[in-house]
């Protein structure tokens, strides 16, 4: 998978909830172009979440499409992420685009890339971007040592924060979209 710099998108499933959190970072070379750019996007009435890292035209054109197979599967969030990945894969123009893709409900998140990877992760929780792992490390340390005393909320805003300590692709203005199981 490629590195894909300039921002952070932690995502985060715990205690019945699953909630995004991603930096207003834009980043062109080494020169900040914006601060307070949303990187995430509720879909299907906010019952799922998307996040995306890298080129936003390219980011924009994944939304479009990764919406799409969802209406098309009736909101099964692994079949359109599986099929998003395939089509990603094998389409000649989305194979060029560089971005990757965090997508997730109330009940699992997946990982999409264009090299057809789908990747739901053991822990409840997922990042990319180049303080992807900071956020992560942070995210699995709250939780690993607070466990049910904090919320997902509290887990993300933290592990967000301390990721914008340390990545110079990150900031700390920091958006974050929530959904809950029934």
């Amino acid at each position: 998978m490629p590195e894909i710099r300039s921002t952070t998108i932690l995502a985060v499933s715990h205690r019945g909830a699953t909630v995004f959190a991603g930096d207003g970072q834009v980043t062109v070379q080494n020169a900040i172009m914006k601060h307070g750019a949303k990187k995430i996007r509720p879909l299907r009435d906010g019952a799922v979440l998307a996040g995306f890292a890298g080129s936003a035209a390219d980011s924009i054109t994944l939304f479009e499409r990764f919406e799409a197979k969802l209406n098309e599967h009736g909101g099964q969030l692994a079949r359109a992420a599986v099929e998003l990945a395939k089509e990603w894969r094998t389409d000649r123009y989305l194979r060029r685009l560089e971005a990757m893709m965090i997508v997730g409900d109330s009940t699992a998140l997946y990982l999409v890339s264009g090299g057809g990877e789908v990747l739901q992760p053991d822990d409840g929780i997922l990042a990319i971007g180049s303080g992807g792992n900071f956020a992560l490390a942070a995210a699995r340390g709250l939780i690993r040592g607070a466990g049910d005393s904090v919320d997902a909320r509290a887990v993300a805003s933290t592990a967000m924060s301390i990721a914008a300590e340390l990545c110079p692709f990150t900031n700390d203005n920091i958006y974050i979209e929530e959904v809950r199981g029934e």
